[in-house]
Order: C-alpha cells, then sequence, then structure tokens
C-alpha cells in the first residue's frame, strides 16, 4: 500500500513538472529543415553566376546575360513553384530609382516577389494593397551583383557569394515552403539595386509602411556562402546574425520608457535575433548562431536597414569570415592569386545550415500563434516576487504561455516558466531580471517575444 502511494505521489510530481513545459519541437518544422538541399542551392547560385554581370545598369533585353535575364529567370523559378501551390502568387515590383553617386540616370529597380499567402480567412492578408492590413514576415536576398567600380556594369561580375548564395536561399525556402500551409503570410523578396544603395528594399519597406503592412519579421541574408576567410582561417560552425538596438522610430516617450525599463536590448530587431539563435539552433544542433549587436558589420549596411529604419523587426544574416577577394572584385589572377566572386569560393554545405537556421526559425515564426498582447508587469505594492499579466490569445490550439526571464546582463533567456493562464506571479525581483511572455501552440511553435511593460493597476 505505502509503495503503491509513493508510486501515486512520483506520477503526480512528473505530471505537475510535464505541466511546467512548453510542448517540445514542432514535427513540421523538422520536416522544413530536413527538405532543404545543398545541391539546389548550388544549382541556382551556378545558374546567376551564368549570367555573367547582374549589374543593376547592366543588359536587361538579353536572356542569357544581365540583370534582366537574371530577374527573369528567378520570376520563372518562383512561377515553377506557384503552379503548385495555389496560396502563392509571383510578381515584380518595380520602381524608378532617381540619379545619385551610383546612378548616372534614373533606372528602373525591380524586385521579384513570391508571396505565399497565410490560411486565414482575410483575403487582403499579405496582399499588395492596404487592404486588410496585412500581416506578414518577409525573407531576402539581393540578385544585383558588381565587380569593381560600382559603375562598371559590362565587366564580369559573376556574384556568386554576394549575393548569389543570399537569392539561392531565398528560392530554396520558396520551393520548400511551398508545400506547406502557414498562419502567417510569408514574402519571398529578391531584391535589385542593392549594391547601388539599398535601391529595391528601401521602395518595398516605404511601400510596407505607406500601406499599414504589419511586419512581423524580416531575415534577410547577404553574403552567406564562404567558409575561407581572408586571412587564410575556415570557419564554418556558425553563422553571424546583425541586429541594431534602436530605430529612428524609438524617439521621444518611446525610448525613455524603453531606458526607464532597462530595455536597451530588446527592441524588436534585436529580440528578433535573440528568438532565430534560439529556435534555430534548436533545429539544427550542430550549427551555430553568433548574435552581433550592431546593425550591420562596421559602418556598413544591407536591405534589412530600410525595414528597421521604418520600425519594422530586421536582421542580417553574413557568413562567419569574409574574404574580400572575392566580393566586388573584377575577375582576374595578379600574382598567382585569384580575385572575383566566383562558385568555387562557395561553399554549398555551409550555405545550406544558414538556410536550415532561416527555415526553423521562419518556419516556426508562420506557425505560431499571435504575440500575447497587453501584457505588463503589475507594479501596484511593493512585492519581492514579480507579477505579470496579458490578454488572451484566440488561438484554438494554443497551449499556453512560456513566460522566460534572464538576468539584467545576460544576452539571452535564461530560465521558463510554462502557463496556461494569462497570469503569472514568478518568485525573482522584477529589479534584478528582464521579462518576457510567448505564445505556443500544441506542436510546440512559439510566437516572438513580448516584451512587458508596467503597470500600476
Amino acid at each position: 500500500m505505502r509503495s503503491e502511494f509513493v508510486l501515486l505521489l512520483l506520477v503526480g510530481v512528473r505530471l505537475t513538472l510535464l505541466a511546467d513545459q512548453p510542448p517540445g519541437r514542432s514535427p513540421l518544422v523538422g520536416q522544413i529543415v530536413s527538405e532543404v538541399s545543398a545541391e539546389s542551392l548550388r544549382a541556382t547560385v551556378e545558374k546567376l553566376a551564368s549570367f555573367k554581370t547582374r549589374h543593376t545598369l547592366s543588359d536587361t533585353l538579353t536572356n542569357t546575360r544581365g540583370i534582366g535575364a537574371a530577374r527573369r529567370w528567378i520570376k520563372s523559378e518562383f512561377d515553377r513553384y506557384a503552379r503548385s501551390a495555389s496560396n502563392m502568387s509571383v510578381q515584380y515590383f518595380p520602381t524608378t530609382a532617381a540619379p545619385s553617386a551610383r546612378l548616372p540616370h534614373p533606372v528602373k529597380v525591380v524586385n521579384v516577389l513570391a508571396i505565399l499567402r497565410s490560411g486565414a480567412s482575410d483575403p487582403g492578408n499579405g496582399g499588395m494593397s492596404g487592404a486588410g492590413n496585412p500581416v506578414c514576415l518577409l525573407l531576402s536576398g539581393h540578385y544585383d551583383s558588381r565587380a569593381t567600380n560600382a559603375l562598371d556594369s559590362v565587366s564580369e561580375a559573376p556574384g556568386a557569394d554576394d549575393d548569389g548564395t543570399g537569392t539561392a536561399l531565398v528560392l530554396e525556402l520558396a520551393r520548400v515552403f511551398s508545400k506547406h500551409r502557414f498562419r502567417t503570410t510569408i514574402i519571398f523578396a529578391a531584391f535589385a539595386g542593392e549594391e547601388q544603395g539599398l535601391l529595391g528594399s528601401t521602395a518595398l519597406a516605404e511601400f510596407a509602411r505607406e500601406n499599414g503592412w504589419r511586419v512581423e519579421g524580416v531575415l534577410n541574408n547577404d553574403i552567406v556562402g564562404g567558409i575561407l576567410g581572408g586571412g587564410g582561417e575556415v570557419e564554418s560552425t556558425f553563422v553571424r546574425v546583425f541586429s541594431e538596438a534602436y530605430s529612428p522610430t524609438d524617439t521621444g516617450s518611446v525610448f525613455r520608457q524603453r531606458n526607464l525599463l532597462g530595455l536597451e536590448n530588446d527592441g524588436a530587431s534585436r529580440t528578433l535575433a535573440r528568438y532565430i539563435q534560439e529556435i534555430g539552433t534548436q533545429y539544427v544542433p550542430n550549427f551555430n548562431v553568433r548574435l552581433v549587436y550592431r546593425r550591420d558589420r562596421f559602418l556598413r549596411g544591407g536591405d534589412h536597414l530600410p525595414f528597421h529604419e521604418r520600425g519594422f523587426p530586421a536582421v542580417r544574416f553574413t557568413e562567419a569570415r569574409e574574404n574580400f577577394d572575392h566580393q566586388h572584385q573584377d575577375v582576374r589572377t595578379d600574382s598567382g592569386r585569384q580575385y572575383g566572386d566566383l562558385p568555387a569560393f562557395v561553399n554549398f554545405a555551409y550555405c545550406a545550415n544558414i538556410a536550415r537556421i532561416n527555415a526553423a526559425a521562419l518556419a516556426t515564426l508562420a506557425l505560431a500563434p499571435a504575440m500575447p498582447a497587453g501584457s505588463v508587469i503589475i507594479t501596484r505594492n511593493l512585492e519581492y516576487g514579480t507579477r505579470l499579466t496579458w490578454r488572451k490569445n484566440s488561438e484554438a490550439d494554443l497551449a499556453g504561455y512560456s513566460v522566460r526571464y534572464r538576468e539584467t546582463t545576460a544576452a539571452a533567456w535564461q530560465y521558463t516558466r510554462f502557463v496556461e493562464d494569462s497570469s503569472v506571479t514568478i518568485g525573482v525581483s522584477k529589479d534584478d531580471f528582464l521579462f518576457g511572455v510567448q505564445a505556443v501552440d500544441r506542436d510546440g511553435n512559439a510566437s516572438l517575444m513580448a516584451i512587458p511593460g508596467a503597470s500600476g493597476r
């Protein structure tokens, strides 16, 4: 009798412990990650390099050379995926760029977009107009290239790594994701005009702002295939993810409140970067994500910046070690040293791992419930613990909420408390910890982190 009582007690303790833990890994996300192909990435990069140059000012008429041929081929690949996905549409997004230091005359800059609409009933969700106030995620790379001279539109500029790899990654995930349905709309974007001043991405970011898009995350991939650094070192075990703390929209009372609450490292873009690191390494366990707390490489920039600058969460993926012999270089051999951005210098197994990190984060975000709204820390009374509350989600498959917390000096979330209700008291001081709340469905897909404010109610 006594042994049976002990057994029941142990079972009860185990069930209690299990109840405090969020669901495990999503089988669908794991399947999506497994479908990424290094050989498919290779074929795409080699095809893009075969156009010789994809300079923004290069030929647009022939089908074998120049940026026009490249964008038509990219669209044909998106169209091929869309033929088997009734909820995917493909289109050009053109804009006319004004003359500048890198543009001697006005030029038509054309992004290529594949829009994988969600299963939501709202027909405007993810569309290209303001209808439906669309909620979306965006995966991007730029398909233009350049030689040493930024105005040289004729010389060979194969752009295999910069940014054939990013474009190939976008196409590969469009291929894989087109087979599945998601809760949130995903836009796969191949940008033009990056090398001439972020022209294509700026046009789309401004369009998104003007039309009230709710862009929950921008994952921009630029130079994601090289493992041999300029100093001869080889690094294939991690990818860098760059994120900025504040955006230009964090001004006035918003800026003051963030500093007051000690949330200098919990802006939207940095919160997205932290999420990518956690989800990515969960599904790609032998590959690491190294966060860099900077908007981009030192004094440089990429296509995520126009989105970040308009208040959208946006980050940049870049290989661990860059090699400037193979970026922005005329193709040549000098003193026995090969220069130029050639496919021979791309490691496709490494590029595939970066694609898998993107796939894991993007799929989880697109499948997850909405981020909890109205999260606050209750400050009405002086208390030794921390009370949090938020509004309940409406999703039918909601499992509960992961309440995350970490010391103020910690870069990553350290502790988790899983609850089914929309409030919790945690026995640590709000003086010493930062907090966040995620909604989690029954498959284990977790939303972005809602960072709570303060409430005296």
